[in-house]
């Protein structure tokens, strides 16, 4: 994507009321203004609130928006120049139930408070396979913390991926730790059982891995 393309994208999404863009500032001194409210003050319905963390292009959060209209969902990534699609998708379907936040996911407690989100959507994170980068994987024990304080009791963790290191990683570490694994398959695509959200929304990646005929993982867990 060229740098016009991106600076006219970020500028589209400073006119669009479903992108909210904190100030590092307030996140840091936590005084972000919807933390804890977004359900009154943003949505203004007291519906469940679900998360894409890495929603790159939002396909996702639009996707599930559409499935579950008695639900609000809110796609999170630091790059709002991918973003922008599904935000300007959202606008145009009138979309009421679905937002996007940039900001970075190391920060997510500084958005949501404790026990104020119902679910969370990890779609196709980047594995940092390399042993110095295991601090940014998205199912790190340290992350898996930040995830429960933020989700309600009961709450869940939706996992989907094409990296078998990343789909046998969260495995092993949801074992060790005594968390809750509610479904696991390597290969969602070839087992009729696979929640119907989990095939039936695919991203534009996904369908570039589909087209190479890898397969697609997916955990729905539990965080004890």
């Amino acid at each position: 994507m060229g740098s016009k393309n991106k600076l006219k994208r970020f500028r589209e999404n400073e006119t669009f009321e479903n992108v909210i863009q904190p100030e590092r500032e307030s996140l840091e001194n936590n005084s972000f203004s919807l933390k804890g409210n977004w359900n009154r003050d943003f949505f203004k319905n007291n519906n469940p609130i679900v998360l894409e963390l890495g929603c790159g292009k939002g396909e996702y959060s639009v996707g599930l928006s559409q499935f579950y209209p008695d639900k609000n969902f809110i796609g999170i990534d630091i790059k709002g120049a991918r973003f922008w699609r599904g935000a300007k998708t959202a606008l145009e379907e009138n979309l009421n139930n679905v937002a996007f936040v940039r900001t970075q996911i190391e920060l997510i407690e500084s958005i949501f408070a404790e026990n104020e989100v119902d679910e969370i959507w990890i779609t196709f994170p980047d594995p940092q396979i390399k042993y110095k980068r295991t601090k940014h994987r998205l199912t790190n024990t340290e992350f898996l913390q930040k995830y429960k304080r933020i989700l309600k009791p009961g709450g869940v963790v939706n996992l989907k991926t094409d990296s078998e290191f990343m789909h046998g990683y969260t495995l092993g570490l949801l074992h060790g730790e005594g968390h809750e694994i509610i479904y696991a398959h390597h290969d969602i695509y070839k087992n009729e059982y696979s929640p119907k959200e989990a095939r039936e929304i695919q991203t534009f990646y996904e369908k570039q891995y589909l087209e190479q005929e890898k397969p697609i993982t997916y955990i729905r867990f539990a965080i004890n």
